[in-house]
């Protein structure tokens, strides 16, 4: 696998042309890319990252306006939260148009649409000509890449290259609202930008919906786990506890737990051999991280 610099974008955006993968940086975490508008492309990201097919992909944009390549029609409210929030790491979930293949939204009528801040990202779609779908760069259900070495970790010898733009800004995947199943607004995945940001621009309540069809990445399966076990306590002497098993654990209490380092950590530990992951999430009240946590825990210890 080449690691590109950013001088070497043209590279990246030839490959995906000729319905190649090509791994990216964005604000959240790396992403795996290829082609909206190739099936080829969509089947080989699957493939490569072991991807259940009933897990829709998100359609990545140059610019908000870039909806008219993937939707008929848009609801008011997503002119509101693009004007205020693309580029960014929000994800805004819309009715689809039939070009849109199904394979990319996991046979939904709906497709989920995101503009991503980091400039490269952005660069690469204008290059490309087209939206890129691109689910997070790791193999499915394993903590996400933020950084280029993270996807060569995973991936080398499964694609051809990765775009290095550094480490992600924020470290945690974009946050998702539904615009159109439900009667307002609704999230499906907390993540970097806060519920709170997102209700004061709808000037409305919005909803949280965890149960039924998911048409969202992330609402389904295990996620975010390495290959060696992880617990989370939401009690400190349970987490003190665990300690004193004798393992080899690697340890992180309230003050090191940040959305930005958590994947690095949890591939860092595995990577060293650990034992275990044990973490403290006793003080921890960030809706995101805590969905993480759960997704990708052995046990969630509590009183």
């Amino acid at each position: 696998m080449q690691i590109l610099l950013e001088h070497e974008i043209q590279k990246a955006a030839m490959l995906l042309k000729s319905d190649r993968l090509v791994a990216f940086p964005t604000e959240t975490v790396y992403g795996l890319g290829g082609r909206l508008f190739s099936k080829a492309a969509i089947q080989a990201i699957f493939q490569a990252k072991s991807r259940p097919s009933d897990n829709p992909l998100i359609a990545h944009v140059a610019h908000a306006e870039d909806w008219v390549q993937l939707a008929d029609r848009i609801p008011e409210n997503y002119h509101l939260l693009s004007k205020a929030f693309f580029p960014g790491p929000l994800t805004l979930v819309v009715k689809k148009k039939s070009s849109v293949p199904k394979l990319a939204t996991a046979g939904l009528e709906t497709i989920a649409i995101r503009c991503p801040e980091h400039k490269l990202a952005r660069k690469l779609i204008q290059l490309v000509g087209e939206p890129l779908v691109a689910p997070s760069a790791n193999v499915s259900g394993r903590p996400s890449s933020t950084t280029a070495q993270h996807v060569l970790n995973d991936f080398e010898g499964i694609i051809p290259a990765v775009l290095d733009g550094g480490p992600c800004k924020h470290g945690l995947e974009s946050t998702v609202i539904d615009l159109v199943s439900f009667d307002r607004p609704t999230l499906l995945r907390s993540g970097a930008l806060k519920k709170e940001l997102i209700e004061e621009v709808l000037g409305m309540s919005i909803d949280h919906y965890e149960k039924g069809p998911k048409s969202s990445p992330g609402m389904k399966y295990r996620h975010y786990a390495p290959s060696i076990p992880v617990f989370v306590f939401s009690d400190a002497n349970q987490f003190e506890s665990h300690l004193l098993r004798g393992k080899k654990t690697f340890f992180i209490r309230p003050c090191q737990l940040k959305g930005k380092t958590l994947y690095a950590s949890l591939r860092f530990a595995e990577q060293n051999e650990y034992d275990d992951v044990a973490i403290d999430s006793s003080q921890c009240f960030d809706p995101a991280l805590l969905n993480r946590l759960e997704k990708m825990c052995e046990s969630h210890q509590s009183e």
